[in-house]
């Protein structure tokens, strides 16, 4: 009996231990939420949602638009954009993900019938990673070619050039007579007199690298360089990924930072090189007349609807790993003004390089800029070219584009991740997260090699203009109805008092039930009004090719009413109308992941309620609760055995 009570004490103890820490008398730190986790810490959040929301686009799509947009002028209605739409959108999907504890799936018990925009949340998250690992992919391979003396882009002597080339550097001039000093000095002034020319880095992207076909249709053979550092981007996200954020938040202490030292030594190079100060003049110069023109609002509101990535489901994620009383209110703030002052900073160093371009060449600054993958891989190494020690400069830039890239893809592979395991909801899956981090993994990079063939770069363009575009601003738009009219925006103003411990300020509930919707909606209509076929260059995409991307855009908006019509179906009710109210009724599990935080009206209360808490402290109460049963008979034992004159015991009887 005594090694048994030795036992139960043991046990006890043990199970205390791991409550409360293992050293008796220091603090140690534990997850509030021991089934699922919790970040780390609160900067692990923060710089996760910074490398998520800072990527590529910020890189080379928010310069071009400054310059086609009207340069300075382009700033004033970006910043209106980013304070009425932006951060009021970015706190409204942190704190949906925070106060539930559950990622772009789970969420919408607040509302069954929406379950299918989180559906759609993963079909977009699904596009977006298969082809944004392409690109990351790329930058690998640049990183890799730039591991040498000389580029090898540098010049037009090699197999893949064409007659048409004409570099800016010419001939190597290390063993070059007079004559060929001559040579080149006309052949820049034959440069600057063409209007159009084809460039040795724009043949090394076009004809070695992507060895491109000549149509979406002709896919050919499989790039291999491609297709291997495909495999390495991949293998890179998923060990970042092996543990969950618990990695992945030890990882972003890297790879979040390091590009803004990457940016600053750019910068500092850049704006020391003759002819930059024109191009960054040429960046902040406004041109007010465009300011009427309802295409740069457009474009404002767009940029920053996506670069802050809103609606594709990692904001949600990312937030479900906050402890309940987490402050994201401050977060959204630093977060979103990080994201945006970082595509200005990114500006900044891009003209200052194409400044330079411009003035050795003797051309616009226009005329040297482009966007997209145009922008990363055939403007950018061209000016590196130019530059003294051109391959350490263009490591760091290629370096930098990879963490930048890999900030946001860590996101992306999480919130699938996370809704699968959410969805399933065992203990085994839970315990076994790492091996659906590998299949999803797998799976993308199996998704992905179509893209590194011949005709990859057309389909990654196509995926990158339908798949990504207008759905996620109708999935937006629905999320902010249902919370704000259908749940009811009272019920989630309390919600987040209840969580924050204080309401959210007048002027987010009034972008959240007014102000958003209408922007969000504005940004569709136009979108409508102002769409074109997608081209590359010169290359027309065949309208077979259109058709697909439609039925990409439209396969994540379609989840919301395949989802809502089959909840309707399956709801109690002998009426479509009892249906549908029982449908968008919250579920009764919606609220606060702990029993600790369900209060007011989330409270369970009477003899019927079931406290759900974590496993460690049902083991340690259950030992608790054995140790008191047995003590409770050893004393009945004790107090109703009697011992006799002879050493027997008599076990008193109650008289008659």
């Amino acid at each position: 009996m005594a090694e048994k009570q030795f036992s139960g004490i043991l046990i006890a103890f043990e199970t205390e231990a791991e409550h409360n820490g293992a050293v008796p008398g220091e603090p140690v730190k534990k997850d509030e939420n021991s089934r699922r986790g919790n970040w780390g810490n609160q900067i692990e959040f923060v710089l996760t949602s910074v490398g998520y929301a800072v990527g590529l686009g910020n890189v080379w799509r928010f310069p071009y638009l400054c310059y086609r947009n009207g340069g300075g002028a382009f700033m004033f209605p970006y910043f209106i954009m980013l304070v009425f739409c932006g951060i009021p959108l970015f706190f409204l999907e942190l704190s949906f993900g925070q106060f539930t504890s559950l990622g772009c799936l789970g969420v919408w018990k607040v509302s069954p019938m929406f379950k299918g925009v989180g559906y759609g949340m993963m079909v977009v998250s699904t596009y977006i990673g298969i082809y944004y690992n392409v690109v990351i992919c790329i930058a690998f391979y640049y990183f890799f070619m730039s591991m040498t003396n000389l580029l090898p882009w540098t010049y037009c002597n090699n197999p893949w050039n064409t007659p048409d080339c004409t570099g800016v550097v010419g001939t190597p001039l290390a063993n070059a007579t007079f004559a060929n000093v001559s040579a080149v000095v006309s052949g820049l002034t034959e440069i600057v007199n063409r209007t159009k020319r084809t460039s040795p880095s724009e043949e090394y992207w076009r004809n070695y690298v992507l060895n491109i076909s000549d149509g979406i249709g002709n896919f050919g053979e499989v790039r291999l360089p491609i297709l291997g550092c495909l495999a390495v981007s991949w293998v890179v996200v998923f060990l970042c990924l092996i543990r969950g954020v618990k990695s992945s938040g030890k990882v972003v202490y890297f790879t979040a930072t390091f590009p803004y030292v990457v940016l600053t030594i750019l910068f500092i190079r850049g704006i020391t090189l003759e002819g930059a100060i024109s191009g960054i003049k040429y960046y902040l110069t406004p041109q007010w007349e465009k300011i009427l023109d309802a295409k740069v609002w457009g474009d404002a509101a767009s940029q920053i609807f996506y670069s802050l990535g809103c609606a594709w489901g990692g904001l949600i994620t990312m937030a479900s790993y906050n402890k309940f009383h987490n402050n994201c209110f401050r977060d959204s703030i630093i977060i979103s003004v990080t994201n945006c002052g970082t595509s200005v900073y990114a500006g900044f160093v891009i003209f200052s390089i194409l400044g330079f371009m411009a003035n050795h060449l003797g051309v616009d600054v226009s005329e040297v800029a482009d966007h997209g993958p145009g922008l990363a891989f055939v403007a950018y190494p061209e000016a590196l070219t130019l530059l003294p020690i051109s391959p350490l400069w263009s490591l760091l830039f290629f370096f930098m584009l990879i963490l930048l890239g890999l900030g946001t893809q860590f996101c992306l592979l999480e919130t699938l991740v996370t809704a699968v395991v959410d969805e399933i909801g065992t203990d085994w899956i839970i315990k076994n997260k790492t091996y659906v981090t590998l299949g999803v993994a797998i799976v993308g990079f199996l998704l992905g090699v179509p893209l590194t063939t011949r005709a990859g770069i057309y389909w990654l363009l196509l995926m990158d203009n339908y798949a990504a575009s207008f759905s996620l601003v109708v999935i937006s738009c629905i999320m902010c109805i249902c919370i704000m009219y259908v749940y009811g925006h009272k019920n989630y103003f309390k919600d987040v008092e209840m969580m924050l411990g204080f309401p959210p300020p007048l002027f987010f509930r009034i972008c959240w039930k007014y102000v958003s919707p209408f922007i969000i909606t504005f940004i569709l209509i136009f979108t409508v009004i102002q769409y074109k076929p997608i081209t590359y260059n010169d290359y027309v995409y065949p309208s077979w090719s259109l058709i697909i991307g439609f039925a990409m855009a439209l396969s994540s908006v379609i989840c919301i009413p395949i989802y809502a019509l089959f909840k309707i179906a399956v709801s109690e009710g002998s009426t479509f109308l009892e249906r549908l109210k029982n449908s968008v009724k919250p579920d009764p599990d919606w609220g606060p992941a702990l029993q600790e935080h369900r209060k007011g009206r989330y409270a369970t209360t009477g003899p019927e309620s079931v406290e759900v808490r974590p496993l460690k402290e049902e083991l340690k109460d259950e030992g608790k609760e054995k140790l008191k049963k047995k003590e409770t008979e050893k004393k009945d034992e004790i107090g109703l055995t009697i011992p006799g004159s002879n050493g027997s015991t008599l076990n008193p009887t109650p008289s008659a």
